[in-house]
């Protein structure tokens, strides 16, 4: 069956911003800028997991030093955009570097109580707050926090700092390992491969399965697969971009 057009405008938006973010230049300038103004302990947060099915949403929070030559020349860029292999090699460099690191989860059962949009903001508040270092200023990846340190918003933040590019590495890295972890735990959804997302294999997996306790029940496929609740759409939730179609919330 051929596609939708909607599905089709929607696959073209997606390859079109890909293209526009491997254009963009990951740097410390961000940092730079902050430094000229005086600040020191600059700490970047980002998380991964926000739009899966599966798992907690899982944020990190880096402190770099001033002098952060040997990632930038060693390729450090948003997570999405690196390979696991080199995911996990920057990884090991970044906390072999970084003055602070921290990452924090937030579980499913969470995300389904506070939504998700409220979910990512309390795991990258949870993350600074794990730093051994209290930081000056936050570097943050398109949101701000409920947290009384300075702080700078930055759209397509990992694909422009440098800071807020480790906190994606290490946060990603943890993630996928924990789906590595839990696909021995939940065989049957094969979380090794697609890591909780919404692939077409999760999602027949869903049907044949139904899903498990570490699922998110208020997201629209997870809720859809199990019979036994009753699905509200809460137009509130989609507001100012806050949510996707992909959540409901189910009772």
């Amino acid at each position: 069956m051929p596609a939708a057009p909607s599905q089709k405008k929607s696959v073209k938006a997606a390859a079109a911003k890909q293209r526009m973010l491997k254009q963009l230049i990951c740097s410390d300038a961000p940092e730079q800028a902050l430094r000229y103004a005086g600040f020191e302990r600059i700490a970047g947060v980002d998380e991964v997991g926000r739009g899966a099915l599966f798992g907690p949403v899982v944020a990190a929070a880096v402190i770099l030093p001033e002098r952060i030559a040997p990632l930038a020349e060693g390729g450090l860029k948003d997570s999405k955009q690196m390979t696991r292999e080199d995911r996990e090699a920057m990884d090991a460099k970044i906390r072999g570097l970084a003055m602070a690191v921290s990452v924090a989860e937030v579980s499913a059962e969470i995300i389904d109580s506070i939504n998700i949009y409220q979910a990512t903001r309390l795991a990258m508040r949870l993350a600074v707050e794990g730093l051994p270092i209290d930081p000056d200023h936050l570097l943050i990846d398109a949101m701000r926090i409920d947290h009384l340190c300075a702080q700078t918003k930055l759209i397509y933040g990992d694909s422009l700092s440098l800071s807020i590019a480790a906190a994606s590495v290490v946060a990603k890295v943890h993630r996928d390992a924990l789906m590595r972890q839990l696909d021995e735990l939940h065989p049957q959804y094969g979380l090794a491969s697609h890591k909780g997302y919404a692939t077409p294999e999760h999602r027949r997996a869903l049907k044949e399965h139904g899903p498990c306790a570490l699922h998110r029940r208020s997201f629209a496929p997870v809720a859809l697969s199990n019979k036994s609740i009753t699905i509200e759409v809460t137009e509130s939730l989609f507001d100012d971009g806050i949510l996707d179609s992909t959540e409901l919330r189910a009772y």
